[in-house]
């Protein structure tokens, strides 16, 4: 005859009970929990901040909380800059960069940059109304392609004239 499973398993008998309900234990546990969580759920309902959101506003809160939004209106500056200041001059000229109220743009020529100094205020006032950024300064550069440094290797002459068309 073979010796009882209680012997060959080594378990103690007078634990055996709690061993085999301790997953019914477990489980009865999280149903109650469940069954918890779904009356303060029941009760909850209609309370202020339970409502669902729309995603807009819910990334619109993120991006405020993160500190994200200075950066988010100079990229929406970035794409809507042909409709800012129109598409002649959206053609040449970009957005480079604006910190701490200065906005600094780039044109393709130094014709342009001229033309675009003379805007200055417009562009300022139509920015601050579409935007809503607070633009202290702009400030507008010609192109930065060309160097004049001299060496002994450069052919003699006066260098480069009209460079920037």
């Amino acid at each position: 005859m073979k010796a009882p499973m209680v012997e060959t398993l080594h378990l103690d008998q007078r634990r055996l009970p709690a061993l085999v309900f301790e997953g019914c234990t477990r489980r009865a546990a999280t149903r109650r929990q469940q069954e918890d969580n779904s009356r303060k759920a029941w009760y909850a309902f209609g309370k202020p901040g339970r409502d669902p959101a729309k995603l807009g506003g819910v990334v619109t809160s993120l991006a405020a909380g993160s500190g994200w939004t200075s950066h988010l209106k100079v990229a929406r500056l970035r794409n809507q800059w042909d409709s800012v200041v129109g598409p002649g001059i959206a053609a040449h000229s970009r957005v480079v960069s604006y910190r701490e109220g200065v906005l600094i743009i780039q044109a393709q020529t130094t014709v342009w940059a001229t033309q675009l100094t003379y805007l200055v205020p417009q562009l300022k006032a139509t920015i601050v109304k579409r935007l809503g950024m607070p633009v202290k300064q702009i400030r507008v550069t010609g192109p930065h392609n060309y160097s004049f440094r001299r060496s002994r290797f450069d052919p003699p002459g006066r260098g480069v004239r009209d460079t920037y068309g």
